[in-house]
C-alpha cells in the first residue's frame, strides 16, 4: 500500500526550524516534545503546547493536505509552538499492549514532565495549552488536581470536545460496558487498530476488520470503519466525511493508532460519575483528587470549552462541562460550539483554518495581552 502522504511527515510546517524534546516520566516512560519556531516575527514570547487525543499524536497538528493548527500559530503571532507526544500518542509504543494505564497516570507524570521539560528551555514565558479529546480530559484533571503546581502551571488552556464532564451517546455507552471485558479476555485482542486491514490475509485483525466493514456502507476506508468502532456512534463517527479532505480520510490508518482497552473502562466511570473521577488504586496517587471538579471554584487559569454541534463521540460534554464552571466561577471560562463539526474535525477538517482556528487565536491573543 503506496501512503499518499509519509507517515510522520514534518512538511505541513515548511518553514518552521523544528526540534525533538524527549524526556522521561517519574514512572519510568520515555516521551517526546516537538517545538516549531517560526521564521517570521512573534509579536510576544508566549508559548502555545498543542495535546493530541487517544490514539492520534502531534500529526494531527502538522498535516500538509490543510493548513493545520502549528503552521496557523506561527503565521499569526505565536513564534513557539511545541507539540506533546504523550503515552497516549501513535508515535510511542505503550498502546500496542493490554496495559493497565488511567488518566490518572497521564495526569500525575506525563504533563508536569512535560512542563518541566518545556520549562527548561523556555523559562517563565507564558505557556498556553491547546488539548483534544481525551487529551483535554487528562489535562484538565492535572490542571485542577493540582499536579502542576509545582512546575508553574499554565496561563490558559483550550480544551476540545470533552473535558471534566464526559458524556457519550447510548450506543457508545454499551460500547464502553462491553467492549474491553470481551475484546480481551473472550478475543484475546490486546488492542484495537485501524491498521488491521492493512495486515496479511486471514490473520485474527484481517478478519476481525472484514467483519466490521459489513456495518459500514459509508465508505470503502476499513480504517474509518474501525475508528467508528473504537469511538463514537455514527457511520461514520469520528467527523463527518464532507469536512474532510479526501487525503486525510484515505490516510486514517496512519493518522490514528491502536490502543488498548483501560483507558475504556476509565472514561465509563467518568460518565457513570457525571464527572472526571479518579479511577488508579494505591498511594502513588494519593496527591490527585477523587473528584476532580471538587476544587474547581480555586482553579483561576481561564479555560475555553469547545465542541462541535454535531459531536458523535461525546455528545455535549463541553457544555455540561462550561455549565458546571460556570456555576463555580462565573465568568471565568468560554464556551464555543462550532456549527457543522465533531469531533476530530474541528482541528483535521479541510476548512478549520477559516472555520475554527480564528475562534481560538482570538481567545489565545486575549490571555497573551
Amino acid at each position: 500500500m503506496v501512503r499518499p502522504i509519509p507517515l510522520h511527515t514534518l512538511t505541513g510546517v515548511p518553514d518552521a526550524e523544528v526540534t525533538t524534546h524527549p524526556f522521561t516520566t517519574d514512572d519510568g516512560l520515555g516521551l517526546s516534545m516537538l517545538r516549531f519556531r517560526g521564521s517570521r516575527k512573534s509579536t510576544g514570547d508566549d508559548i502555545v503546547l498543542v495535546i493530541h487525543g487517544l490514539t492520534t499524536s502531534s500529526d494531527m497538528f502538522i498535516m500538509p493536505e490543510h493548513r493545520n493548527l502549528v503552521r496557523f500559530l506561527l503565521d499569526n503571532g505565536f513564534g513557539d509552538v511545541w507539540t506533546l507526544d504523550y503515552r497516549m500518542s501513535n508515535r510511542h509504543p505503550y498502546n500496542r499492549a493490554m496495559h493497565r494505564f488511567t488518566m490518572d497516570d497521564i495526569a500525575l507524570n506525563d504533563f508536569p514532565a512535560a512542563i518541566a521539560e518545556l520549562r527548561r528551555s523556555v523559562g517563565n514565558r507564558r505557556v498556553h495549552v491547546i488539548a483534544h479529546c481525551l487529551g483535554s480530559v487528562s489535562f484538565l484533571m492535572s490542571l485542577f488536581g493540582g499536579a502542576l503546581d509545582a512546575v508553574g502551571g499554565v496561563s490558559s488552556v483550550i480544551a476540545n470536545s470533552t473535558g471534566l464532564t464526559p458524556r457519550v451517546p447510548a450506543w457508545s455507552r454499551l460500547k464502553l460496558n462491553v467492549a474491553p471485558g470481551v475484546m480481551e479476555y473472550l478475543l484475546g485482542f490486546p488492542y484495537l487498530d485501524p491498521r488491521w486491514h492493512a495486515e496479511p490475509r486471514f490473520t485474527r485483525g484481517w478478519l476481525f476488520s472484514k467483519v466490521v466493514d459489513l456495518f459500514h456502507p459509508e465508505c470503502d476506508n476499513p480504517a474509518c470503519h474501525l475508528l467508528s468502532l473504537m469511538w463514537g456512534t455514527g457511520w461514520p463517527a469520528l467527523y463527518s466525511h464532507d469536512k474532510l479532505h479526501e487525503v486525510t480520510h484515505a490516510r486514517g490508518g496512519d493518522l490514528y493508532g491502536a490502543t488498548g482497552f483501560h483507558y475504556y473502562r476509565h472514561v465509563l466511570a467518568m460518565v457513570d460519575a457525571g464527572r472526571a473521577v479518579k479511577f488508579a488504586k494505591g498511594a502513588a496517587y494519593d496527591s490527585l483528587p477523587d473528584d476532580y471538579l471538587a476544587g474547581a471554584a480555586e482553579v483561576t487559569t481561564p479555560v475555553l470549552l469547545t465542541t462541535g454541534e454535531t459531536n458523535r463521540v461525546f455528545a455535549d460534554s463541553n457544555i455540561v462541562c462550561y455549565e458546571r464552571l460556570e456555576a463555580v466561577a462565573p465568568g471565568r471560562h468560554e464556551l464555543e460550539v462550532f456549527p457543522g463539526y465533531g469531533h476530530q474535525d474541528v482541528f483535521m477538517g479541510k476548512n478549520v483554518d477559516i472555520d475554527v482556528f480564528p475562534r481560538m487565536l482570538d481567545f489565545l491573543k486575549r490571555q497573551a495581552a
